[in-house]
């Protein structure tokens, strides 16, 4: 079989000519619905995304890559691992996310950030305790 054959029509006739070079940007673009980013849904690569418990999913209503997602994430992931695994470029993952979590399917958190550095006094408690022990 041709290593284009994603791109095969159905009734089996070649390629339109420039296929194999449309290829691979085509097909996540597809996925994607045709969005380049999530409209409500601000994901970083960091992003931590787990799948929500809920007892009936649609499947008719999702895509395949969402339904894998899901897989994927009965464990926290990041969006980046999520990519990762799927092969799909981060902005389509964040596109399928954003539809995921939009419906419930799916939980995520902001990666932690520190509000303000750890101060003197904490860094020299905790020495003052290590020596002691």
């Amino acid at each position: 079989m041709p290593a284009n054959h994603e791109q095969r029509p159905a009734d089996g006739a070649p390629p339109p000519a420039g296929a194999e070079e449309a290829g691979p940007l085509v097909r996540p673009y597809v996925i994607a619905q045709g969005r380049d980013h999530a409209d409500s849904v601000k994901l970083d690569m960091i992003s931590v995304v787990i799948a929500a418990k809920r007892a009936e999913i649609d499947e008719m209503a999702l895509e395949p890559e969402q339904l894998r997602i899901l897989e994927l994430c009965r464990r926290p992931l990041s969006v980046a691992e999520v990519s990762a695994h799927l092969d799909i470029p981060v902005a389509v993952v964040k596109v399928l996310l954003s539809d995921l979590l939009n419906r419930g399917l799916a939980l995520a958190r902001a990666p932690y950030t520190a509000k303000s550095p750890v101060s003197r006094d904490v860094l020299q408690a905790v020495l003052d305790g290590i020596q002691r022990l």
